[in-house]
C-alpha cells in the first residue's frame, strides 16, 4: 500500500499564543487513536513554532543559515503526518477530518503527497 505524507501547513499569525486548546488536543487526540487503530497512521507529530527555528539555505553556490521567526513567512509547517493508504482519497479524507477538528478561528491546510517508492 502507498505511503502518504500530510504536511500541516499553519498560519502562526491566527493561531492562538498560547497554544491549542485543551478541547482541540482532545478531538486531536481521539482522531489520531481512530486513525491509529485503522492501521493508517505510520507517525505523526508537531513542530515549535519558527521562532525556535533556523533555516539552512544553498542559492548561487552560497550557503546561509537564518534563526527563525521569519517574519516573511505566512502559512508554515507546524506538523506532519505519515499514513499507509490504499489510495490517494483515503488519505485525503483523513486530511478533512484532521482540519476539522480545529476551531474556526485557525488556518489549516494540510498539503498530502505519496511518498515516493524505490
Amino acid at each position: 500500500m502507498p505511503r502518504y505524507l500530510s504536511l500541516v501547513r499553519i498560519d502562526e499569525s491566527s493561531a492562538p499564543a498560547e497554544g491549542p486548546s485543551e478541547q482541540l488536543m482532545q478531538r486531536m487526540g481521539e482522531l489520531i487513536e481512530e486513525v491509529t487503530k485503522a492501521g493508517v497512521m505510520l507517525d505523526t507529530a508537531g513542530l515549535t513554532p519558527t521562532a525556535q527555528g533556523t533555516r539552512v539555505r544553498w542559492a548561487g553556490g552560497t550557503l546561509s543559515v537564518t534563526d527563525g521567526p521569519f517574519t516573511e513567512t505566512k502559512e508554515v509547517v507546524g506538523g506532519y503526518a505519515i499514513m499507509q493508504c490504499k489510495d490517494k482519497a483515503e488519505a485525503l479524507e483523513w486530511a478533512k477530518r484532521f482540519v476539522q477538528v480545529h476551531e474556526d478561528f485557525w488556518t489549516v491546510t494540510c498539503e498530502v503527497r505519496e511518498i515516493a517508492e524505490g
